[in-house]
């Protein structure tokens, strides 16, 4: 992950991606402005991860982007995937290198629920907040049109953060509207992001465990189950069965 993460935030994804030619570690390092020893042993490296591909020419490597370089390293990619990868390198990994409470150790907090400390400072929400958006473009499409979801046209994601999601449901359900259920502080922050042209996008500030739920034909949960234990997921998830209607869809 680490190594990954370096030849991403260096630059040399987008380097190659740009080139559109293989080029020898040597012009890789000068371009970036890196040690050329030190170039030569990451770029190895990362063909040994096959992120990077290398050709011999008179007895010299030329490096290359593979297919899935060029589709989530290169940061210009519009799948890219470096604020993803960005999170995990600087908060998780280092978390789970100190052994102690991951929460408190990634956030460097004493507050023990995740979405509370995720939320401590605008700083911290936006980094989470990037890199689920990254996640959402390379595979929400893919999510979203595993199943026919045509027939619900209104639809809440709780906890939805930014509307990442929510724009790729409605790219494929142009008939429907999302309404994204958040912390007030959360939905604060996406609202001031979100063009005033997204008319089918709307949001509602509450505690999904506490407050009522918005009336919805269908409830996403994405990518939040995992941050409680199996009594308060099954506590959320009577509640959403509760507030489901009968008939919506054939």
């Amino acid at each position: 992950m680490q190594i990954m993460f370096t030849a991403c935030e260096l630059g040399v994804f987008d380097l190659l991606l740009e080139s559109g030619d293989t080029l020898t570690s040597t012009a890789i390092a000068e371009r970036l402005g890196t040690s050329r020893v030190g170039m030569e042993r990451l770029l190895e490296a990362c063909v040994g991860l096959k992120l990077l591909r290398m050709e011999r020419k008179n007895n010299e490597g030329f490096y290359g982007n593979t297919d899935l370089a060029n589709l989530c390293l290169a940061k210009s990619s519009p799948k890219s995937q470096y604020q993803y990868m960005k999170l995990y390198s600087e908060l998780v990994y280092p978390s789970l290198q100190e052994g102690n409470n991951q929460i408190q150790s990634m956030f460097r907090t004493s507050e023990k629920d995740l979405f509370k400390a995720i939320n401590s400072s605008k700083e911290e929400q936006q980094r989470f907040s990037n890199g689920m958006d990254d996640a959402w473009s390379l595979y929400g499409e893919e999510v979203m049109s595993a199943w026919d979801f045509s027939c619900f046209h209104v639809v809440c994601d709780l906890g939805g953060g930014s509307d990442a999601l929510a724009k790729k449901y409605i790219s494929l359900y142009p008939n429907s509207k999302v309404t994204i259920f958040d912390l007030p502080e959360v939905v604060e922050r996406a609202k001031s992001l979100v063009s005033s042209e997204e008319q089918q996008i709307a949001f509602q500030s509450g505690d999904f465990f506490n407050d009522p739920v918005p009336e919805a034909d269908l409830y996403i949960l994405a990518r939040i189950l995992h941050a409680w234990d199996d009594e308060k997921c099954l506590t959320l998830l009577t509640k959403l069965h509760k507030a489901c209607k009968p008939g919506t869809c054939p």
